[in-house]
């Protein structure tokens, strides 16, 4: 991942989206923390992000787009529970960040049915590339 700003948005992102539903459920938390262990960003800096405004930006390249969707779409899953409200919010998402919308309800629908809500890389990147056959 690209500059310490770029780790700060995707984190405030994934905060944003992870209270949709009207709560911030432990686990919700506890996987955006691993996310920002794994990004570098310390614990004060990680509380910090839950009392500021998201911040607006570009994800560059479609790679990157699909990668922030399929994290939101984890996200969404480690509750246990799937809310109305965190699909009609993560399908906005992917509208808002260019990504194709059939392709997105084909990867939440995979995701739905896998026991764990998780589908390989390999999977998630070829629906994403065959609107470009």
């Amino acid at each position: 991942m690209g500059t310490h700003v770029d780790k700060i948005n995707l984190l405030s992102e994934m905060i944003a989206f992870s209270v949709v539903d009207g709560r911030l459920h432990e686990r919700e938390y506890q996987f955006v923390w691993i996310v920002a262990q794994e990004l570098g960003i310390d614990r004060a800096e990680f509380k910090d992000l839950f009392h500021r405004e998201l911040p607006t930006g570009v994800i560059k390249t479609e790679f990157e787009r699909v990668q922030q969707f399929y994290r939101l779409a984890l996200l969404m899953h480690v509750d246990g529970v799937l809310h109305q409200k965190e699909e009609e919010a993560i399908r906005q998402i992917a509208i808002n960040i260019g990504l194709n919308p059939s392709a997105t309800s084909r990867i939440l629908k995979l995701m739905k049915s896998s026991p764990s809500a998780m589908i390989s890389p390999e999977v998630l990147l070829e629906h994403f590339q065959e609107q470009h056959n």
